[in-house]
């Protein structure tokens, strides 16, 4: 007998990274729909996740892994899409550097194009503040004590933002109905 056979051996644990790898792996789409739905364009949306992953693997070791993933990786979302706001708003972009790649979101497979394209002009009419809070709790059904601790704000602000952010949403899709009925 020239080898040794291990009958009953374990498969080796996880190491901290390759939990962080899968856990990422598996809200991959998530990322990828949230930051869609936030008003990211097409073409920024997978360096924005990546940026979500830099974080979430820089965290990892710290993050309460007991709790659910998806309200955290919504709010680092939420924030590093501020962040690339405010630095796109201070660069000036030419028409010719940045095309808009026009692929379908994950949303537009599971719906017609003109109801998504609807929801998604009326949430681009809401405040960032206001509009968060709206996709994490009607769309991503968080409560409200998980957006208000995501968020950084108490559960008072996030009932108010989301009882604007409604009214607001519900006026903008009417509005924008009536403006594609008389075209």
């Amino acid at each position: 007998m020239g080898y040794l056979r291990l009958i009953h051996s374990a498969p080796p644990a996880p190491t901290p990274e390759s939990a962080c790898l899968a856990a990422f792996d598996g809200e991959l789409g998530y990322i990828f729909a949230t930051l869609h739905r936030l008003g990211a364009a097409p073409y920024e949306v997978e360096d924005l996740a990546q940026e979500v992953f830099v974080v979430l693997h820089r965290n990892w070791r710290t993050l309460d892994t007991d709790r659910p993933l998806r309200p955290y990786l919504f709010g680092v979302a939420f924030r590093i899409l501020c962040a690339h706001r405010r630095r796109r708003a201070r660069e000036i972009l030419r028409a010719d550097v940045e095309a808009d790649d026009g692929a379908l979101s994950p949303e537009g497979s599971l719906q017609s194009k003109q109801t998504v394209a609807l929801l998604r002009a009326a949430l681009e009419q809401l405040p960032m503040s206001r509009r968060a809070v709206v996709v994490m709790h009607d769309l991503d059904e968080v409560p409200i004590a998980e957006i208000a601790r995501s968020l950084s704000i108490t559960r008072f602000g996030a009932y108010a933002r989301l009882r604007k952010g409604r009214r607001e949403l519900a006026a903008a899709v009417r509005r924008l109905s009536r403006g594609e009925a008389r075209t």
